[in-house]
C-alpha cells in the first residue's frame, strides 16, 4: 500500500488531459429486481445507450478485492450478503432492497469500478472518470445494505485514494435527491474526507440534517425543500458547498452522481432540469481544476425516470469530457 501521492509525469498528464474514462461491466446488468422495481436493469441499459456515441476511454470494471472491501465494510457484512444470495428468484433484505443470483457479482464489479476509477485518475492515465454501475451505493451503511444499495462505492473510492494512494484530503460531493446516509456513516469518523451532500428534505431516508456534521465537522448537509428547483440548488452550492471545498483543498473530488432530483423523476419532488445537472458538473470540474489538477471520479447513484436519467447522465459525462480537453 502506498504512503504518498503518486508521481504523475508531464507526458502522462498531457495524455490524461484528453481523456475521460467510462468504467462499467456487463455483470452490472445481472443484478435483477422484481417487476416494477425502480432500480431495474433498464436504468443501466439506458445510460450506456446514451453514452455510446461519446469519445471515452472504455474500461472493464474489475471485481473489487476483498482487502479493498474491508476498508469500509466488516467481514461479517460480506458474509451476510453471501449467505443471503439466492440460487434463484429473489432474497429480500428490506422493504425495497433485493438480491438475485447475480446481484453480488454486480455489486463487486460496481465497487471495483470505483476503485479502478481512482487508480486511473491518480496515476494520470485519464483526467477524470465515470463509473456507470449498479447497484448504487450511497445508502449502504457500515453493516447494513439498504435503499437499493449493497456496498458504499463512493466511500470506498475515497478510502482507496486515502489509504492506498496516500492522499491527505479527498472530498465526496453527493447530489442525489436522497441523502447519502451510507456514505455519511462510512466517512463519519474520517477527518481526511469532506462529505458534501444536497438532498430533498423531508424525504426517505430521513437523515441529512444540517446538525449532522461528522466527528470532525467535515460533513456538510444542504437540505432542499420539496418543489424547489435549479435556482435554490445553485444558491446552496455557491453559498455553502463551493466555499467549503475551497477551504478543504481536496486532492481528488468524488461525485455521487444521482439524477433523481430531475423534475421528471417519480420517487421525489425536486425540479432540477438536465441543464442544472450540466451546470453543477461544470462547476465541480472548474473547482477540481482549481484545487486538484482537475481530478474527478464520478459514480452513478439514483435516477428512476429512464429518459431523464439517460439525458442527465449524458449531460454530466459531456461536461467531464469538456473538462478533460
Amino acid at each position: 500500500m502506498g504512503n504518498s501521492t503518486p508521481v504523475v509525469h508531464s507526458d502522462a498528464l498531457e495524455h490524461a488531459k484528453m481523456t475521460t474514462a467510462l468504467i462499467t461491466h456487463a455483470d452490472c446488468l445481472r443484478h435483477d429486481t422484481p417487476e416494477g422495481h425502480p432500480e431495474q436493469v433498464a436504468r443501466l441499459e439506458h445510460v450506456l445507450h446514451a453514452l455510446e456515441t461519446l469519445d471515452l476511454k472504455r474500461v472493464a470494471a474489475p471485481v473489487a478485492a476483498e482487502d479493498d472491501m474491508l476498508r469500509i465494510h466488516p467481514v461479517d457484512h460480506l458474509r451476510a450478503l453471501r449467505s443471503t444470495r439466492p440460487i434463484e428468484g429473489y432474497a429480500q433484505i428490506d422493504g425495497d432492497t433485493f438480491l438475485s443470483p447475480g446481484s453480488l457479482d454486480a455489486a463487486f464489479r460496481a465497487a471495483g469500478a470505483a476503485v479502478r476509477a481512482v487508480d486511473l485518475v491518480l496515476t494520470g492515465e485519464v483526467q477524470n472518470a465515470f463509473a456507470a454501475i449498479r447497484p448504487p451505493g450511497h445508502h449502504a451503511e457500515t453493516e447494513t445494505a439498504m435503499g437499493f444499495c449493497l456496498f458504499g462505492n463512493a466511500a470506498l473510492a475515497a478510502k482507496h485514494a486515502l489509504d492506498h494512494h496516500g492522499l491527505k484530503r479527498v472530498a465526496v460531493v453527493d447530489f442525489d435527491v436522497h441523502h447519502g446516509n451510507g456514505t455519511q456513516d462510512l466517512l463519519w469518523d474520517e477527518p481526511r474526507a469532506l462529505f458534501v451532500s444536497s438532498q430533498q428534505m423531508p424525504l426517505w431516508p430521513g437523515s441529512g440534517r444540517v446538525n449532522e456534521d461528522g466527528a470532525y465537522g467535515q460533513i456538510l448537509n444542504m437540505p432542499l425543500a420539496p418543489d424547489s428547483a435549479g435556482p435554490e440548488m445553485r444558491a446552496a452550492y455557491e453559498g455553502q458547498a463551493f466555499p467549503r471545498l475551497r477551504a478543504f483543498k481536496p486532492e481528488l473530488i468524488i461525485i455521487s452522481a444521482g439524477f433523481d432530483a430531475h423534475r421528471d423523476d417519480p420517487l421525489a419532488s425536486l425540479n432540477w432540469s438536465t441543464t442544472d445537472f450540466a451546470w453543477l458538473t461544470a462547476e465541480l470540474c472548474a473547482l477540481a481544476e482549481e484545487l486538484c489538477q482537475g481530478r474527478i471520479v464520478s459514480t452513478l447513484e439514483g435516477g428512476y425516470d429512464l429518459n431523464a436519467l439517460a439525458q442527465a447522465t449524458r449531460a454530466h459525462v459531456e461536461e467531464l469530457i469538456k473538462a478533460a480537453t
